[in-house]
């Protein structure tokens, strides 16, 4: 169990927000380090798995254009990201992750370990944090999850 998991699940229990996720490169273990914990269907609305850049604009609403001008892996993505899961579900609280796990597919402007985690809560503004993660495809999923689980904590505090 995640201890970070079971204590944003108190925490979003106590105030009776509801969560959703939107995840790329984690592939929903945020979603599954949340569900581990007995219970958790009172808070976890559910989540969205959204790997392909085809998912992020069916259905969470990523506008096409959006993913073109910035990249899948970027800030405003994953902000569109986070609303949209929020605007398809009846959670308060969502989280979106969108980076490069690799080993492959990073570049100089986007090397791996780029992961963009964005928090959107309903009536306030979402916001959006850059990190660069090292290790290996396992490691990054890893601190991604944990930063993603933190952020929301912060957002629920």
């Amino acid at each position: 169990m995640n201890p970070l998991a079971n204590q944003l699940l108190i925490m979003a229990r106590a105030k009776n927000i509801r969560i959703i996720t939107a995840e790329s490169c984690t592939g929903g273990l945020i979603a599954a380090s949340l569900t581990d914990i007995a219970g958790s269907s009172d808070v976890v609305e559910g989540g969205f798995i959204t790997y392909a850049n085809e998912a992020k604009t069916s259905m969470l609403g990523v506008p096409e254009s959006l993913i073109a001008q910035h990249g899948a892996v970027s800030e405003p993505v994953a902000l569109a990201m986070a609303q949209g899961a929020l605007d398809h579900s009846r959670a308060q609280l969502s989280v979106a992750v969108t980076g490069i796990a690799g080993p492959s597919g990073g570049s100089d402007a986007k090397p791996v370990g780029l992961v963009f985690i964005a928090v959107a809560m309903k009536g306030k503004t979402p916001h959006a944090t850059r990190h660069l993660f090292s290790g290996n495809r396992r490691d990054i999923r890893e601190h991604a999850v944990n930063a993603a689980l933190q952020m929301m904590m912060d957002e629920v505090h």
